[in-house]
């Protein structure tokens, strides 16, 4: 067991993961999504455990993803990037046991969720979402994509809004994660500390698990004070990412005009237009796969990724100088072609510019 993932059991029942890098918002390593899928295999057919509970170490929040300052490092040699690759590949591994998991799990979403904290909660079966959730795929503003499962999972939400907050990398609180069907349960930060021992503290050997779960929730859950922004801005997000080109959502953008249209178009602009152009495909392909056929293409996605100038310059810019001022390979999106896209998407891409 590794000191920056700590699992424990209790006489009820309650198995309880913990992630423990409080002083990196609980980022990611290797170490610790291995160890994660490894005690989720033991936990599925432990007869002591009944129910699991996930959470984040700290006040800041749950999980800022994944460690992306190491996986910097995998231009470096040969084998920083098959560590790289191998790390990918065990946390799709992992976030999909989480979906397949026959037993409940409560995920706290509670501060900050993001990237690979999105992709190991999204397939719990409870997500509660608080006052201070902050909840984001932030891909886009490093070069890179939206994984973790997110052709699947952003393609659930009403409309087009999983397709806006994948291009935009916009940060939502609790009531627009509940509206795109991120979470399923609002608690107050507070409460949940009462509900936490009242599922700790009841003994599921001796109640039917699932519907005492649905009552002790019930007893605890509220609603956020705030509407979804996002739920009002569904309209416009609808007319203008409808389009199955970065083009066309720009040049809908520029046609209206509106405070929205004219900030998301700012957004859009800032991002990487190869990342733009591969996220969009990955969105639109997604809408007719399966779970297991997105993870497949996150992971020849993120290998092609780490053979790609843009990623590592994108990371420069964000958390390593952060100067915010990426110089990525291709400024424009005309520079970006429809066979260099679609040649990214082949096991066997010959676009490699490392």
């Amino acid at each position: 067991m590794s000191a920056e993932v700590v699992f424990s059991v209790n006489q009820n029942g309650v198995a309880v993961i913990v992630l423990n890098r409080p002083k990196a918002l609980n980022s990611l390593t290797h170490e610790m999504v291995r160890a994660i899928g490894e005690q989720l295999l033991k936990w599925k057919t432990d007869r002591n455990v009944s129910i699991v509970i996930m959470k984040g170490e700290g006040s800041k929040g749950f999980c800022a993803g994944g460690d992306i300052k190491t996986l910097y490092e995998a231009r470096s040699s040969e084998s920083a990037m098959r560590k790289a690759e191998g790390f990918f590949a065990t946390e799709y591994e992992t976030d999909m046991a989480i979906h397949q998991f026959p037993k409940p799990i409560i995920a706290y979403l509670d501060g900050i969720v993001m990237g690979g904290g999105v992709g190991l909660t999204y397939g719990a079966s409870h997500r509660i979402v608080t006052e201070r959730s902050k909840w984001a795929m932030p891909e886009m503003n490093i070069g890179f994509f939206p994984d973790v499962g997110g052709a699947y999972f952003l393609n659930k939400a009403p409309g087009y809004s999983g397709l806006y907050l994948a291009l935009t990398a916009s940060v939502i609180p609790a009531a627009d994660v509940l509206y795109m069907n991120g979470a399923d349960i609002y608690m107050e930060s507070e409460t949940i500390k009462h509900f936490n021992e009242k599922v700790e503290h009841t003994d599921w050997a001796k109640v039917k698990v699932d519907e005492k779960l649905d009552q002790l929730i019930d007893e605890y859950r509220t609603q956020p004070s705030q509407a979804s922004k996002l739920a009002s801005c569904q309209k416009e997000i609808d007319q203008h990412f409808a389009f199955e080109t970065v083009e066309g959502i720009l040049q809908s953008l520029d046609r209206e005009g509106s405070d929205f249209c004219m900030k998301t178009k700012e957004l859009l602009l800032s991002k990487s237009p190869f990342s733009l152009k591969i996220t969009l495909k990955q969105l639109i392909d997604g809408k007719h796969k399966t779970l297991k056929e997105c993870f497949a293409t996150d992971l020849l996605l993120a290998k092609n990724f780490l053979k790609h100038e843009d990623f590592y310059e994108g990371v420069r810019s964000i958390l390593i100088d952060r100067d915010q001022s990426p110089k990525y390979d291709y400024k424009h999106l005309s520079e970006v072609t429809v066979d260099m896209v679609d040649d990214f998407f082949k096991p066997t891409s010959s676009y490699k510019r490392m």
